[in-house]
């Protein structure tokens, strides 16, 4: 996020902390056909253009997941859909309870936020950053990113002096740094080499064998596919990748009908998919009990960030894990490939699309998708609807707690969803009880996304350079869960 012809969006958050691989995950059904070559547009994985000055958010939060996700190949399994249910927890009950919830849901979310209006608070934090994010390319970054270019790629990128190369801030989300490499216009090309490639930059966590191995996995099979933009080159610190300019979709779109309705098509369609990685669900808390381990070890020195750890620790984090694994285990929820990251900056507006054209949208950036619950990709994009990444003042975001969808919206999305899962899955005709069951599943799986993006952003106050304010948005995640939770448990 900062000479930043565009912001990739929230695409960059933390794909792994340092331990290896993503955890694998159970047996899921098949709903429908392997996506293959003929949906290229669907979930390619490409970057935006936006206008200097905006930042992405947590947006990419990217990177943080210490196991973000692939899993281990492994062979494929029956495909009956796993869910976690321990007990029987009276249905009935339990979907009138929701619908009470949801309606005290839009009253309740609507309270402030602390940082919806003052976006920080007076502290040595705030005051760094007071003029906002920074835009100059550091000299080694440009010396390194130029050489990588010149060893990678062919044609006028092999002659090019680097007087002449061109860098500039993609977007720094908030664990890898993206930057947009060009040839000069006076420069013509000898070939078909590309003017201008994307470069990914890990951010410390990532850099490694496991990181490496995973990305380069999930990136080939998605080429493969067609799914995914073409790789120029691969490095123990990053890679080149293709670039595509787009229009990234801003927070506020994510309530549009249309836009909805689109995307929940479409995140139906990624839940279809067959991917050759372990099927266990244990990613969601195999991630957060590694984060947790990390979190109760760390040491802040500054006061600012050690006086809002010492806040954190109050809620006794370790045990409001195990109660949130206990109450997610009652919420029965399929198992699928998912994305793990629905954010407005992971969706692109395709140009030349009229606003009523079906195929408007692309899904992209699946830096986080490993086998998980259902329910998390529902409940984390609902989360979604109430950060913008693109605030450029400290702490480089803002809660509106009351753009939480409401019940109606919701269920806006959840019929879209299923309305696409009926053409390649016998639903029964009367879907009410249906309704009910997943709008109670998204609620609460709502709460892991708050949880796990507190703990890693907790993580991330202590381990990254970027410019965002990390344990302020910790903070507001684990308000926002402790109000959900009130509501859904």
């Amino acid at each position: 996020m900062p000479l930043r012809p565009s912001t990739y969006g929230r695409i960059f958050r933390l794909s792994r902390l340092a331990g290896g691989p993503r955890l694998p995950a159970s047996p899921p059904r098949r709903l429908g056909p392997t996506l293959g070559g003929s949906l290229p547009l669907l979930f390619a994985r490409t970057l935006t253009m936006q206008s200097r000055g905006h930042a992405a958010g947590r947006g990419g939060r990217e990177e943080a997941h210490s196991a973000r996700g692939v899993g281990e190949p492994g062979p494929e399994l029956p495909r009956n859909i796993p869910t976690i249910t321990t007990e029987d927890t009276g249905p009935p009950l339990e979907k009138s309870r929701a619908r009470s919830a949801l309606v005290a849901h839009d009253r309740n979310l609507r309270t402030p936020s602390p940082l919806a209006e003052a976006n920080g608070d007076d502290d040595s934090e705030a005051e760094s950053y007071r003029d906002g994010r920074t835009d100059e390319v550091d000299r080694d970054t440009r010396g390194r990113a130029f050489a990588w270019c010149r060893d990678f790629l062919s044609g006028s990128w092999k002659v090019i002096r680097e007087e002449d190369f061109q860098i500039s801030i993609v977007s720094g989300g908030l664990s890898n740094l993206l930057y947009l490499c060009s040839l000069p216009e006076h420069v013509h090309s000898m070939g078909e080499e590309p003017r201008r490639v994307l470069l990914r930059i890990y951010g410390a966590i990532l850099q490694g064998v496991d990181s490496l191995v995973l990305e380069s996995v999930m990136f080939a099979i998605l080429a493969e596919r067609t799914l995914g933009p073409k790789l120029y080159g691969i490095f123990p610190e990053g890679r080149l990748e293709q670039y595509f300019p787009n229009t990234r979709m801003c927070t506020a779109q994510l309530s549009d009908p249309a836009i909805s309705a689109e995307l929940a098509t479409k995140l139906a369609h990624f839940h279809e998919m067959l991917m050759p990685f372990n099927k266990e669900p244990k990613w969601l808390f195999g991630t957060m009990g590694r984060y947790m381990d990390q979190v109760m070890k760390l040491n802040f020195v500054r006061e600012a960030q050690l006086k809002k750890y010492k806040k954190l620790m109050k809620f006794d984090l370790p045990a409001e894990l195990e109660s949130l694994r206990a109450l997610l285990a009652a919420t029965p929820s399929p198992v699928v490939f998912c994305h793990n990251d629905v954010t407005e900056g992971n969706i692109l507006i395709l140009e030349g699309r009229k606003p009523s054209a079906k195929e408007r949208l692309m899904l992209i950036d699946f830096e986080y998708s490993s086998y998980n619950y259902r329910g998390f990709d529902f409940g984390n994009h609902f989360c979604e609807w109430v950060y913008d990444y693109t605030y450029d003042q400290w702490p480089f975001y803002k809660a509106t707690p009351e753009n939480y969808p409401t019940r109606e919206q919701q269920l806006h999305f959840i019929r879209n969803y299923l309305a696409e899962q009926r053409k390649y899955t016998d639903l029964p005709v009367d879907q009410t009880q249906i309704e009910e069951d997943m709008l109670l599943e998204a609620n609460r799986f709502a709460l892991a996304s708050h949880f796990l993006w507190g703990l890693w952003s907790i993580i991330q106050a202590k381990i990254s350079k970027i410019e965002f304010g990390y344990m302020d948005y910790a903070q507001c995640r684990f308000d926002a869960y402790f109000k959900q939770k009130k509501l859904f448990s």
